[in-house]
């Protein structure tokens, strides 16, 4: 199983951007789908975005369609969201997620520590 870590998250105005990186640990990164979910003070953690483990594939959320890019660097063991023309509906935490099949993190997944996002009016 794969050990993730998030950073990259901040306090930003809205229509502002942030990049999110998720490091890997494990020799298995590369065979994984990867995510991003987050979980907003009071709501249920929800699906964000999704990656191949190829890089090749990817899907979103209708929420962050046109705003939020995902991508990975198989050579890092990196994972990162891209989050442009941010609003503040978007605040939440952002946790990095491994094995990710149809907007779920499946029996082998792992899970990072999250990271906060907040967007200002």
């Amino acid at each position: 199983q794969v050990q993730l870590v998030e950073s990259g998250g901040g306090l930003v105005q809205a229509g502002g951007s942030l990049r999110l990186s998720c490091a890997a640990s494990g020799r298995s990164f590369s065979a994984y789908a990867m995510g991003w979910f987050r979980q907003a003070p009071g709501k249920e953690r929800e699906f964000v975005a999704r990656v191949s483990w190829s890089g090749a594939s990817t899907s979103y959320a209708d929420s962050v369609k046109g705003r939020f890019t995902i991508s990975r660097d198989n050579a890092k063991n990196t994972v990162y969201l891209q989050m442009n023309n941010l609003k503040p509906e978007d605040t939440a935490v952002y946790y990095c997620a491994s094995d990710v099949v149809a907007g779920r993190v499946g029996p082998s997944g792992a899970w990072g520590q999250g990271t906060q996002v907040t967007v200002s009016a």
